[in-house]
This record gives structure tokens, C-alpha cells and sequence, in this order.
């Protein structure tokens, strides 16, 4: 029972940095109708500026989330101005494929600059833990998780309480809506894509302390945060919460009693089998053209 327990606080702790991962994306469709491909390549482009950060300057990697998120929410707004904006005026499919070519230039990019082999950011606490009824508790893992609590719940604040928040959210619900009281929807587009890729910055620098990361770790990232949004619901950032929790929880406990090689296909069984059952997700709602063939 003890294993059970323990697999339990690993998921849950990954969950909560999993959680912060995809509520960026999560919150690009939300308002813009896009799947951002390239947002798994801002992750590890992330990674590898707070792998830089860190041995430069010997700052805890984990504290860089407030260098490297302000950081990639000026490399989102540029992004969706020169590449997303034009795509999205002339096909809305479009806008998909030039995110996967975002993506592709990215990972090009980053194995430029840093090369094509495996890092990781190892600071003193990467292999310590403290006990707590029975249980262990990697350090690394529960500072990681409480920094994504932080950064959700800045998130939702901003989503809640501020002008900018309140005019993602009617954009989100009618862009036409949105223009007849005022507002400005083509900027409301670029914070909504700006923000989430910030999120990818924040959560890049957290994943770099729990896992090692190269280039092509974009395509493992990217595949995970779709499971995720799928999940839990388009559009949801409580989706997201809530289906970052349950996969991670479901990939702790493959890896404990089934095997860590079944753990990677957990994702990707989440995704066929929450499409089969319930294509809006666990939180999501059905669109109008889903209730036209219904």
C-alpha cells in the first residue's frame, strides 16, 4: 500500500507542473481557435535559456522562471504578429500548419545553439527528498509543483479580475461579440498568444530541473500537453488542471506496477479513448457544430 501511496505524491506533484505546461496552450485555443504546434519548442527553447542562465550566473533554475517568462511572452507576442496573424487572415487551417513549421525552425534553432545532445539542470536539491508519513517527497519535485501553483493561480487572477482578462475571456466566447462593445480583438489575440507562450516559458524552466531535454524532447512535450487539453477540454483551463492531474497520476502508477516503457503511451491512450467516449473532454463543451450532428 505504501507504493501505491507514493506513486500517488510522485503523479500529483508532476500533475501540478504538467497542469502549468498545458494551461498555456490550453488558453491560446481557448480565445484564438488555434493548435499552437510550436508551443512544445518554446518549452524546451525555455529549458535550454534557464540551462544557459544557470551556469552563468549559479541562480537556483528554478527561481529563472521570473528571467525566462517574460523572456518567451516577448518572443509570443513577436511570433503571433510576424507568423500567426497573417496566417490566420488568409486560411484559419493555416494557422496550424505554421505553428508545426514554428516548431520544426525551432528545434533547428536550438540544436544550433546548444547542439543536438541530452541536458539537464542538476542543482543541489535535484536528488534530496524529505519524509512525511512514510512517504517521500523529492525536493525538487514539490518546489517545481508549488511554483506552478503560484504561476495558475496568477493566471486565473489575471483571467478574472483585470480588464485584459475579462476581454480574453469575450473574445474567447465571440470575437464579433468582443468588437461591437470595444474591444480590440486583434491585440486581444496577441496577448492570448503572448501569455500562453509565456506559461511554455514557466514551465520550460521547471521541467528542465525534472527531466533532461534536447530538441527533439519538443515532440514528446507537445504530444503530452494535446493528451492533456484533449483530456480535460479545449478551452478549459480547468480541463487542464484537471487532465494534467489524471494523466500524470495514470503514468506514475504504469511506471510502478506495470513498467516505465508502458508509462510514454498513457498520453496517447488517453487521447483515443476520450475521443471515443467524450470528444468535448471531462470539462469541455460541446461546439455548435457538434450539436448540429447530434
Amino acid at each position: 500500500m505504501g507504493t501505491f501511496f507514493q506513486a500517488l505524491v510522485l503523479g500529483g506533484l508532476v500533475g501540478g507542473v504538467y497542469a502549468l505546461v498545458a494551461s498555456g496552450m490550453n488558453l491560446i485555443f481557448g480565445v484564438m481557435r488555434v493548435v499552437n504546434l510550436a508551443q512544445g519548442g518554446m518549452l524546451i527553447l525555455s529549458a535550454y535559456l534557464t540551462y544557459s542562465l544557470w551556469h552563468a550566473t549559479g541562480l537556483d533554475p528554478l527561481l529563472l522562471v521570473v528571467v525566462t517568462t517574460p523572456c518567451l511572452l516577448v518572443v509570443g507576442w513577436a511570433t503571433y504578429y510576424v507568423f500567426i496573424e497573417r496566417s490566420r487572415t488568409t486560411d484559419p487551417s493555416m494557422a496550424l500548419v505554421t505553428t508545426f513549421g514554428l516548431t520544426l525552425v525551432t528545434k533547428g534553432v536550438i540544436a544550433l545553439i546548444w547542439g543536438n545532445e541530452a541536458r539537464s539542470v542538476t542543482p543541489g536539491y535535484a536528488n534530496k527528498s524529505f519524509s512525511l508519513l512514510g512517504l517521500k517527497f523529492p525536493e525538487a519535485q514539490v518546489y517545481a509543483c508549488l511554483i506552478a501553483a503560484v504561476v495558475l493561480m496568477g493566471l486565473y487572477v489575471l483571467l478574472r479580475r483585470t480588464w485584459l482578462g475579462r476581454s480574453l475571456q469575450a473574445t474567447a466566447s465571440s470575437a464579433e461579440g468582443a468588437r461591437l462593445i470595444g474591444i480590440d480583438v486583434r491585440a486581444t489575440w496577441a496577448a492570448a498568444y503572448a501569455l500562453g507562450v509565456a506559461a511554455a516559458g514557466a514551465g520550460g524552466s521547471l521541467l528542465s530541473v525534472l527531466y533532461p531535454f534536447m530538441p527533439s524532447s519538443a515532440d514528446h512535450w507537445i504530444g503530452l500537453m494535446l493528451a492533456i487539453i484533449v483530456l480535460g477540454g479545449m478551452g478549459s483551463l480547468a480541463g487542464s488542471v484537471l487532465g494534467a492531474v489524471i494523466i500524470a497520476l495514470a503514468e506514475s502508477l504504469t511506471a510502478t506496477y506495470v513498467s516505465p516503457d508502458w508509462a510514454a503511451a498513457v498520453p496517447y491512450l488517453a487521447i483515443i479513448l476520450v475521443l471515443l467516449a467524450r470528444p468535448q473532454g471531462l470539462l469541455g463543451t460541446r461546439l455548435r457544430e457538434d450539436m448540429a450532428r447530434a
